[in-house]
């Protein structure tokens, strides 16, 4: 699959410039153009789809070993402390470009970046809320 307009898809046809680290025969992986750290990477599917929930089965097996990968010669080259693995689905998650791509995010003790703030529910809240979750699945 491939969409015409996707920024993603143009430069999965090089038809926009990228600084890619990583290519093979399922994904590619470029820096990030306004990355959090230096070295932050996307890792793309050369193939359209909008996000995680389109992705076939197949297709997000195939690529876990490559998100290992990239990430191990992210980590390497910039010498991060550690790593965030994320993926933005849909625009209140974040997702900017409508083709599915996991963050690789260099982490750095000094880095001054803090994790989301936590919510502190009750155990019935906890209950109700998983009780909703299978309910709507079944």
């Amino acid at each position: 699959m491939e969409n015409k307009d996707c920024l993603f898809c143009k430069i999965v046809r090089g038809e926009i410039p990228a600084e890619a680290i990583y290519r093979d025969n399922i994904c590619i992986a470029f820096l990030d153009i306004h990355p959090n750290n230096l070295g932050h990477t996307l890792i793309v599917p050369l193939e359209h789809y909008e996000n995680l929930y389109d992705l076939p089965d197949q297709l997000l097996s195939s690529i876990a070993p490559q998100i290992k990968k990239v990430t191990l010669m992210v980590k390497k080259g910039v010498s991060a402390d550690g790593i965030n693995i994320a993926m933005n689905n849909e625009k209140a998650a974040g997702q900017i470009v409508n083709h599915a791509h996991i963050h690789i995010i260099p982490r750095f003790n000094d880095d001054g970046f803090k994790h989301w703030s936590s919510k502190n529910p009750t155990s019935e809240e906890l209950q109700s809320i998983k009780e909703k979750i299978i309910e709507v699945n079944n």
